[in-house]
């Protein structure tokens, strides 16, 4: 990690724990409260004692919903009435339409064409509005500029927004003291990370109960954003936004909100293949009987491959997501049982 400090705007907001706390007052009986999981055999693999968080458990099959509903829930009724608008390939597309429906608001997001057809199908049956884009040659935030200017809607980003953040970190924040109720200290965390919201959510959390913990991000390959930023100190951007099997975290930048937090809170970034997630997807069906997408187990990726030493340690790791198509998950159990 850089020791520069990273230029923000001066009226940036940037969450607090006592933010993180309130989300989850916020979000109490409407968000599952996912548990941690083991496997024996994976800590004997390791030599390390490794919890997964499992938000592919989580409503809408993703962290997302976390974030979604804290930052609705934080608005002022009369925004509410003129509805929210989005950006998303589908996890925050579905975590913002499910989160609208409890609050009977009008949701209009914009997402990818090519974003996974279950995301996109599930997102227009919480009751969304969806208007589908060319990731590769549309601007997405212009086409939501227009939405926005036509429904005098809130725009709730996927990453870059302080609720969202709080929201997201809730996840940690169960995590953290799950393991610290046990009597456990934590040395390892391991986040899969697009936009960096969920990574500085669990920063904030994890680092309030054990604030020696080593947490990294972890990226694919090609879209290492966070990790060529936290080296340079300033935000770096991705050449693309389409060309891996992880879409849920194909975003063209760290979010200037979590990278405020993420640059001096962060170990490193950890990249992997799209292989080496797709043999995670299949490890966590054989394993764990969980269905993970390619993007939500990049984290388990980087752990499976090797990335950084674990032994003798206790480590988190969080399964971001699970919204994955039959197609794509098919792939991924088929890649696991070809010969090497």
């Amino acid at each position: 990690m850089s020791d520069a400090i990273p230029l923000h705007s001066a009226d940036l907001k940037i969450p607090t724990i006592a933010d993180v706390r309130a989300a989850a007052g916020r979000i109490a009986g409407q968000a599952v409260r996912t548990p941690l999981i083991s496997s024996a055999d994976l800590n004997a693999r390791l030599g390390a004692r490794v919890f997964l968080k499992p938000e592919c458990l989580q409503r809408t099959g993703s962290f997302k919903f976390r974030g979604a509903y804290n930052a609705i829930s934080a608005m002022n009724p009369k925004a509410r009435e003129r509805g929210v608008v989005a950006c998303s390939s589908g996890n925050h597309a579905q975590g913002v339409a499910a989160a609208a429906q409890l609050f009977e608001m009008q949701a209009t997001i914009v997402m990818p064409a090519d974003a996974p057809q279950t995301k996109i199908e599930r997102t227009r049956a919480l009751g969304a509005r969806v208007v589908a884009y060319d990731r590769a040659s549309e601007d997405r935030d212009l086409i939501a500029q227009k939405v926005l200017a036509e429904t005098g809607g809130t725009f709730v980003h996927p990453y870059n927004d302080a609720f969202v953040i709080a929201g997201q970190g809730t996840a940690g924040l169960e995590a953290a003291d799950d393991i610290a109720e046990a009597g456990l200290s934590l040395d390892d965390v391991l986040v899969c990370t697009g936009g960096g919201g969920l990574t500085a959510g669990v920063c904030l959390s994890v680092h309030d109960r054990f604030p020696d913990a080593r947490i990294y991000s972890v990226e694919p390959e090609n879209f290492d954003d966070m990790a060529r930023s936290l080296k340079s100190g300033t935000i770096q951007f991705n050449a693309t936004t389409s060309g891996s099997l992880c879409d849920a975290l194909l975003t063209p930048s760290p979010g200037e909100t979590g990278f405020a937090i993420n640059w001096k809170r962060l170990a490193g970034g950890l990249v992997v293949s799209d292989a080496q997630a797709l043999s995670a997807v299949a490890w966590a069906f054989a394993n764990l009987k969980l269905v993970l997408e390619p993007g939500g187990a990049v984290a388990l990726a980087a752990l499976l491959s090797g990335k950084i030493d674990v032994q003798g340690r206790t480590v988190l790791v969080v399964l971001s997501g699970g919204n994955v198509d039959a197609g794509m998950f098919e792939t991924a159990l088929r890649t696991a049982e070809s010969p090497a």
